[in-house]
């Protein structure tokens, strides 16, 4: 084929045959001036490179799909700003962490974690945890052990914001009561 194909011909190419020249393409294209706009989000470059790629692996395993309705590179644009916005979410709860734990390790006063073991030295925490219910225990894993908030919990684990809080209010309550 001679001459500069569309937009539109490249995707429909890549989507109905998976036509490695028609990807390239594509990726020469758009991928450069991707990187530029993330790049104005973001000042870390190897995040930007991640995002990038997985903007196109995206399109490429059909996981994003082109409806010819409007603008590939606004097309492009959200799948990779929202595949940043992600990438970030997950490094700042990670960064979070562990500054978190940083200042624990170098506090002379004793951690929560410390604390609460310290509390129970006499008491059955294994078997504590094992006598609440399966849903209290889930959002004791998600919220105390995984470190996630009650928004990232509720989703991990498809229920309201409002039940989590309840559930590790009477998870809390319980463990309590059987270790006193």
């Amino acid at each position: 084929m001679s001459g500069t194909r569309s937009d539109g011909e490249l995707l429909r190419r890549i989507a109905a045959e998976r036509d490695r020249r028609a990807f390239e393409e594509l990726y020469r294209r758009y991928a450069p001036w991707l990187a530029a706009r993330l790049r104005g989000r973001c000042a870390d470059a190897a995040t930007v490179d991640d995002v990038v790629q997985e903007t196109f692996l995206a399109v490429w395993r059909g996981k994003a799909v082109y409806r010819e309705d409007g603008d590939v590179a606004g097309w492009l644009w959200r799948i990779g700003a929202r595949r940043l916005i992600d990438a970030l979410r997950g490094d700042g709860a990670r960064g979070r962490l562990r500054q978190a734990l940083a200042r624990l390790r170098h506090r002379d006063e004793a951690s929560a974690e410390e604390r609460v073991l310290a509390g129970v030295e006499h008491g059955d925490l294994a078997g504590a945890l094992t006598r609440l219910s399966p849903e209290l225990r889930a959002v004791l894993q998600a919220t105390v052990i995984d470190g996630l908030t009650t928004r990232e919990a509720a989703v991990l684990l498809g229920i309201p914001p409002g039940t989590v809080k309840t559930r590790a209010m009477r998870a809390r309550k319980q463990l309590r009561e059987a270790l006193a």
